[in-house]
């Protein structure tokens, strides 16, 4: 490995170390409390040093939205992609698919979800906000691509796919948030698996043609 290559590794992985640290931090101390010296503490770096990455707190959790981003469309995708499984039952998938994307890291995706929108994205450097733009786009590409598949088969009323993802999507961030809320009732039960399991199990019935 010669030192160029040697170099972008240890840059790679400096920024990995500071985005975990970040994690840590914003779960711990909530987003809007938490500061730069925090995160910069956590990851034992100098403020300064993670300044070279990072040009500010929202980037960071910028950075976090992406790699939730990322296994969202892998999900979305898995689930638009599989042959052989009706549209139907793609519906049925994409409750498993959202809730293991959940599953991956609770509280940063309920401050990614939190944190998107205009407002925040205005933050960013046009580069980093056009990402978030371009990840969010594919997703629900593929959420509107199960039903658009479902409206040429016949078995589902023909709507405006992009409408469906939305309401999907919607009902998805929507239970997230109030799962939190939740939480504060009682840590210990899940009401969101069941929910989302039971919305969109009447969203589907309401679509299908009769």
């Amino acid at each position: 490995m010669g030192i160029e290559e040697r170099k972008e590794r240890e840059k790679k992985m400096r920024r990995q170390q500071m985005m975990d640290a970040a994690k840590k931090v914003f779960a711990s101390k909530g987003f809007d409390r938490a500061t730069i010296e925090n995160v910069a503490e956590e990851a034992e770096f100098s403020p300064a040093t993670l300044y070279l990455y990072f040009k500010s707190k929202d980037e960071l959790l910028a950075s976090l939205n992406l790699k939730m981003l990322q296994t969202l469309i892998d999900k979305m995708e898995h689930v638009r992609d599989q042959e052989g499984l009706s549209p139907k039952k793609k519906i049925i998938a994409l409750e498993k698919a959202l809730y293991e994307v959940y599953l991956t890291d609770p509280l940063n995706v309920v401050n990614v979800l939190r944190f998107q929108s205009k407002e925040n994205l205005r933050k960013l450097s046009p580069e980093l906000a056009s990402q978030i733009r371009d990840y969010t786009l594919r997703y629900m590409r593929a959420i509107a691509d199960i039903y658009s598949e479902g409206v040429r088969e016949g078995v589902f009323l023909d709507r405006h796919p992009v409408a469906f993802a939305d309401i999907v999507w919607s009902l998805f961030a929507g239970l997230v948030l109030l799962e939190d809320t939740k939480k504060g009732l009682d840590r210990c039960k899940d009401f969101l698996r069941p929910t989302l399991e039971q919305a969109l199990e009447i969203i589907t019935r309401g679509i299908e043609k009769n």
